[in-house]
């Protein structure tokens, strides 16, 4: 990772490219009396192969993630900070992963790092949503929930409980 500044710095320069590459595919407004707009949502091209980012995107992210799930208290912040600052790049930007032990240990940091993001409800329906794919998948993913806990962010935000309250209330 190199010296932690110069990294931040070249990553949060990366990080804002993408951000602005995919801000007018976020903020395009979306007509919801408009019959048919959910299938047409739906059908779209993912919001990275609509701006045309996704290899870069996806290295960034690796490398965001990958420093975040390393690092100790104290620098996990940064990332938490760059995902809170690039609204377009937190929402467009996400790794594929298969229902595997492996693929929820790769999606869950990503969960931790974005920190409940702009709303609470959005990240507990994407929680449950993981927890139905791992339960469909077989897998338990209390040890997972757990470890990914263990990273989160003790701060409540938004009066629903911290990042890792709400990763152990999931565990059971």
């Amino acid at each position: 990772m190199g010296n932690g500044v110069e990294w931040l710095a070249g990553i949060e320069a990366r990080v804002a490219l993408l951000d602005a590459a995919l801000r007018p595919i976020a903020e395009e407004p979306v007509d919801i009396g408009d019959p048919g707009w959910e299938e047409r949502m739906r059908q779209r091209p993912s919001a990275m192969d609509e701006a045309g980012v996704r290899a870069e995107a996806e290295t960034v992210l690796r490398a965001v993630l990958t420093a975040y799930a390393d690092g100790d208290d104290a620098s996990r912040v940064a990332p938490r900070g760059l995902f809170a600052r690039h609204t377009a790049f937190r929402w467009g930007v996400s790794l594929a992963f298969a229902p595997t032990p492996d693929g929820f240990r790769l999606r869950l940091p990503h969960l931790s790092a974005v920190d409940q993001g702009s709303d609470t409800r959005d990240e507990l329906l994407a929680l449950r949503d993981l927890c139905e794919d791992a339960r469909r998948a077989g897998i338990d993913l209390g040890p997972l929930l757990r470890e990914a806990a263990a990273l989160s962010s003790r701060v409540d935000k938004y009066g629903m409980g911290s990042t890792r309250d709400i990763l152990l209330r999931a565990a059971g």
